[in-house]
């Protein structure tokens, strides 16, 4: 068999072509005057036209990759580790103290609510650290070691 004897099984339908005479009558089903009845008419929906009007919400999605930084309290430090040690954000996430969420970084900053107690001293490491705490924590006899390339940080006036 050759391409060119190649038939189809069945003969493609011809669309029906309204209006142009025939068993149809005058109108041919298409009413009498209007927009409707002409040749070429392309009705579009209202309600997408009001739809259109709103704005976009571009960028939506990207929040997620935000880094948040979780703000614990001295006082709450103090009320799960009394006896003092060794303080990092993976340990306090174990004490309960804070949550990881998921796609994100653990980042804890520790801020002074109450008064710290000699009992136990704090050696602290990868948390940011408010300068009233920093010096509650040496006061006490703590360590401090800050996260890689964040010491020194000054704030923006």
């Amino acid at each position: 068999m050759q391409v060119h004897e190649f038939q189809p099984l069945h003969k493609p339908k011809k669309r029906k072509r309204i209006g142009r005479g025939g068993k149809r009558g005058n109108y041919s089903g298409r009413g009498s005057k209007g927009q409707k009845s002409r040749a070429g008419a392309k009705m579009r929906p209202q309600l997408r036209e009001i739809i259109n009007k709103f704005p976009k919400q571009r960028g939506e999605g990207f929040k997620t990759f935000k880094d948040t930084i979780t703000i614990v309290h001295l006082e709450d430090i103090q009320r799960v580790l009394p006896q003092g040690g060794k303080i990092s954000p993976q340990i306090l996430e174990k004490a309960g103290l804070i949550k990881r969420l998921a796609n994100k970084k653990l980042r804890v900053k520790i801020l002074v609510k109450g008064e710290l107690s000699e009992a136990g001293s704090y050696d602290i490491q990868n948390c940011l650290l408010s300068k009233k705490a920093e010096e509650a924590i040496i006061k006490t006899g703590g360590k401090i070691n800050l996260p890689a390339g964040k010491a020194g940080i000054k704030k923006k006036k």
